[in-house]
């Protein structure tokens, strides 16, 4: 991002991203937010602060995305019910999509479902990989496909919502098995299917909202989508 300021708390619309992932979350019905912080931790915890149903958690390490999780095990360990996992450099979500993600785990009685989305750009994105018949097989980070599967064009959002008590019973098994030494958090859904658990990916999410921001011209290009929808909510208003 060329900058020191944290990613998540660059402005998007005069809002720090972070906030419109949490803005998308409560549209979805949540109550209760954790955030993950870790590099300049403080910086994004103080940015933060002023969100009274925000908690955080620190990943004093940067382990990878499934590692980043495990570090909520702790505050959520009495949680009984569905969890949302929501990436922080995304401001495109819609707390609709979510409601969809939720609805799906509760109707399918489901362990977990992926947000997904269709799109031939698809480069630097986790492929969904499924069997003949349709079904979820597993997620494949792009360092790690064959060619085959580099040819997929659905990709995992990183939106997910998972069953809680599976969600940290499946984290403890995962490895950093991968050509980055990380514990993914895309490991995550094939071992609750390998575990008999009902895993579905659902493209439920627009790439739109897949966005997520990793450079300035990104970030001027998300921002220039905020004030179209801005002003559309204010022509049917």
């Amino acid at each position: 991002m060329k900058s020191e300021l944290p990613k998540v708390m660059h402005p998007a619309c005069g809002r720090p991203m972070a906030e419109h992932v949490l803005d998308a979350a409560r549209e979805a019905g949540v109550k209760r937010l954790v955030v993950v912080i870790g590099y300049q931790a403080e910086l994004v915890r103080a940015g933060l602060s002023r969100h009274c149903d925000v908690e955080f958690a620190l990943q004093a390490e940067q382990k990878g995305t499934g590692h980043a999780v495990q570090m909520c095990a702790e505050q959520l360990a009495n949680h009984d019910g569905s969890v949302l996992i929501l990436a922080g450099d995304t401001p495109l979500l819609r707390g609709e999509s979510l409601v969809a993600l939720l609805a799906e785990l509760r109707d399918q009685r489901a362990a977990c479902v992926i947000g997904t989305a269709i799109t031939e750009n698809n480069f630097g994105l986790g492929r969904v990989v499924r069997s003949s018949s349709g079904d979820f097989l597993r997620i494949v980070e792009q360092k790690d496909t064959t060619p085959e599967e580099a040819a997929i064009c659905e990709i995992n959002t990183g939106c997910y919502a998972f069953d809680s008590r599976l969600l940290f019973q499946a984290l403890t098994q995962i490895r950093p098995n991968n050509s980055q030494g990380e514990y993914y958090l895309t490991d995550v859904p094939a071992i609750l299917k390998a575990g008999g658990h009902r895993v579905i990916a659902a493209p439920k999410l627009t790439i739109e909202e897949a966005m997520g921001v990793n450079t300035p011209e990104q970030l001027a290009e998300v921002e220039a989508i905020l004030r179209r929808r801005g002003k559309l909510i204010a022509t049917v208003a």
